[in-house]
């Protein structure tokens, strides 16, 4: 077990799973965590980083920061995903090499696995087929992240864990609809539908004034507001999605993510994820999932249901779907010792009332 007095630098730690995993230490007795905005430290600049890790000298790191986004952003700021994720794994595990970090935990996604994997993924199916195209540029770069991972531990004996999560859905979530993930972006899209098709303007004024789109907030006109939001699918009479809402995801609230984080953190060492006597020690990294599928369309259903919209759900069947089937294969985490227990439905309920709540 770790000591509850260790340095623990949690980087990312204002993200969705960085926060998650902030919360779920200091709820298990942890006091001496450190977190540095991103105004206060870029993860970027080689020379901060490593000034930084001089200065504070971290005994574990959970290095769960990353330069994220769903297909519109993956698709189109291609350069920005490899090279900045590159950077910032680059500068993090390279400084807790040099500065002796006696663990480290990288947080990676499941979209590192080929576009056409046998479902559901194990680890070993890493690096078998061609990746999905519109985040082909950030699934490289999580993968030369658990790879970095992998090959110090061989090299120089480190104990560096890497965790790839399905997709995660949660508080402090991102419903900023330029860039956000799929299930966030629905909930927030329904929700705002509801309210147009209700003529509740004053909600709608109120939620743009906590995430304005494309620079228009609650003080814009109605006219302003109809025009941007039916720019994203949004209109008073209809809600329009992306994709045919046949593909079929796997969700995994954040808390539990982070729950699953720290118990690996603790309990999980790197010969324990791999097979002792194995001739190449490779594909080390760690699914993390609810090993239970649902297709976009149903999760649209249990979020009109939960919202209360009456209007009419539209897929545009011309916009990317991604890849069709995406389910984790969870074998390696349960013999390890750690279940999920949120399921989706209670899962969207508890999104949406957090987000009901206004919270940034």
């Amino acid at each position: 077990m770790i000591d509850k007095s260790a340095k623990i630098y949690v980087a990312g730690h204002r993200g969705l799973v960085g926060s998650a995993i902030w919360h779920n230490l200091e709820s298990k007795g942890y006091t001496n965590l450190v977190g540095r905005t991103h105004a206060e430290l870029d993860l970027l600049d080689g020379v901060a980083v490593r000034t930084f890790f001089d200065e504070e000298r971290p005994d574990y790191v959970i290095l769960a920061a990353a330069h994220v986004g769903g297909i519109m952003a993956n698709n189109t700021y291609r350069a920005d995903f490899i090279y900045e994720n590159l950077q910032i794994q680059q500068n993090v595990i390279g400084e807790s090499f040099r500065h002796n970090v006696k663990k480290l935990l990288f947080l990676g996604s499941t979209c590192i696995y080929p576009r056409e994997a046998p479902q559901p993924m194990s680890e070993d199916v890493l690096l078998t087929s061609p990746l999905e195209y519109t985040n082909e540029p950030y699934a490289i770069a999580k993968i030369a992240g658990l790879k970095m991972c992998e090959s110090f531990n061989l090299q120089y004996g480190t104990n560096y864990i890497a965790v790839m999560p399905t997709n995660l859905y949660g508080p402090r979530d991102n419903f900023h609809l330029e860039n956000s993930h799929v299930l966030p972006a629905m909930i927030r899209k329904i929700h705002l539908g509801k309210q147009l098709s209700d003529g509740n303007w004053e909600e709608v004024r109120k939620d743009l004034n906590l995430r304005p789109v494309e620079g228009i907030d609650g003080s814009a006109s109605e006219e302003a507001i109809l025009q941007v939001l039916s720019r994203y699918g949004i209109t008073p009479t209809r809600v329009t999605l992306w994709g045919t809402g046949t593909p079929v995801r796997e969700f995994l609230w954040s808390e539990e993510m982070a729950d699953a984080s720290v118990y690996i953190l603790e309990n999980v060492d790197f010969k324990d994820t791999y097979e002792a006597g194995s001739r190449e020690v490779r594909n080390c990294h760690i699914n993390i999932g609810t090993g239970k599928e649902i297709s976009i369309k149903d999760v649209a259903n249990l979020i009109v249901k939960c919202v209360g919209y009456e209007g009419e759900l539209y897929f545009d069947a011309n916009k990317p779907d991604g890849t069709m089937r995406k389910l984790t294969d969870v074998t390696k985490l349960h013999n390890l010792g750690w279940h999920h227990s949120i399921e989706i439905d209670e899962g969207v309920e508890r999104m949406y009332a957090w987000y009901r709540l206004g919270e940034k």
